[in-house]
């Protein structure tokens, strides 16, 4: 008997939990750091310059340098701001994507350990309601700071999050009622059976609209109105400085790897892929760990998307931005809705 027989299944159960825990997030901080290296190279690379090319080996350490010039910096508060709210801001602003990895399975099994901190049967629910609350930090940053174009910048995020989370939960609705289920790991299941399983091909539609309101809930380029310096001058996050500032861009590039978690999970198989039995919960240590590396890499995909359409799209105006949310993405979701539950009922 070893001391891990020992422990009770409770324990046992606390003990695998937290060392999910603790590799993922591990896992997310490196990601979020090496993220802003792969976006600054990309946009250099498209605009014909070199990029961080100067700390460690290609640059490869400018992560490292970045963090630890963000802690020593002044930690300017000026004198104007509403003090506890403009320290609560950055401080809750990564909370949602954090959460929210909490519930994507990135594996189907080591050992007799699924590969998912919390396999929720209403996973789909628990992720909409956690993601509406990423606008607080935003909001509660433009209002802290007291001061106009932060304050413009925070009600155009409430706005567009609005806007676009109701197209995005209305995109997914056509997938639970193709696989009958709110649980995210037999969303994956039901995408098992080779390529033409896999949602994105039955549900093109779903995916556009949900690729499209996934750049709106990330804030992200052609989508970045919050924060576009023409108008605002940087948005909700002018004034702060030092670690704060900091916080507000590890937290768009943890929702951004968040997105693209949930955006494989739902439409691209998740960790599946058929090949050599890759799409079978695995039987071995070594084909759970390589499921492990195919999710990553599927997701990385998704992000250097992201990152690539930032630096060759132009920035939407904000009336094309709730145009295309209010009058184009929600009766297309609407009709995918109704259209799919006809054919599914035609099918029955």
């Amino acid at each position: 008997m070893t001391w891990l027989d020992s422990l009770t299944v409770a324990q046992q159960f606390a003990l695998f939990s937290a060392i999910k825990i603790l590799c993922v997030f591990s896992v997310l901080m490196f990601i979020v750091a090496y993220a802003v290296w792969v976006e600054r190279k990309v946009s250099a690379a498209i605009q014909g310059r070199h990029g961080p090319n100067r700390v460690g080996l290609f640059g490869l350490l400018q992560p490292a340098a970045d963090a630890v010039k963000a802690f020593l910096k002044e930690d300017f508060t000026p004198a104007h701001v509403r003090k506890a709210y403009f320290w609560l801001a950055p401080a809750i602003v990564m909370i949602p994507s954090l959460m929210t990895i909490a519930i994507i399975p990135f594996g189907s099994q080591l050992g007799r350990q699924p590969m998912v901190i919390a396999d929720l049967n209403v996973g789909i629910l628990y992720t909409f309601g956690i993601v509406s609350l990423g606008v607080y930090g935003i909001v509660l940053a433009g209002y802290a700071a007291n001061s106009k174009y932060p304050f413009l910048g925070g009600i155009r995020s409430s706005a567009q999050l609005i806007s676009y989370e109701i197209a995005m939960g209305m995109s997914v609705i056509p997938i639970f009622l193709i696989v009958g289920s709110l649980n995210l790991s037999e969303v994956i299941g039901y995408q098992a059976g080779g390529f033409s399983s896999w949602l994105i091909f039955k549900q093109p539609l779903a995916f556009g609209i949900f690729l499209a309101a996934m750049f709106a809930e990330t804030n992200r380029l052609p989508f970045d109105l919050p924060e576009s310096e023409q108008e605002l001058a940087g948005g909700y996050n002018v004034e702060y400085s030092s670690i704060k500032f900091a916080l507000f861009f590890m937290g768009e590039y943890a929702a951004m790897t968040a997105a693209s978690a949930m955006l494989v999970t739902l439409f691209l198989g998740g960790w599946t892929l058929p090949v050599a039995g890759l799409d079978q919960p695995a039987q071995t240590l070594g084909f759970g760990v390589l499921q492990i590396g195919v999710f990553l890499a599927k997701m990385l995909f998704v992000e250097f998307m992201i990152i690539w359409v930032r630096w060759m799209w132009p920035r939407f105006r904000y009336d094309q931005l709730m145009d295309l949310g209010w009058r184009r993405f929600i009766p297309l979701a609407l009709a995918n809705i109704v259209g799919t539950a006809v054919v599914l009922w035609a099918v029955a």
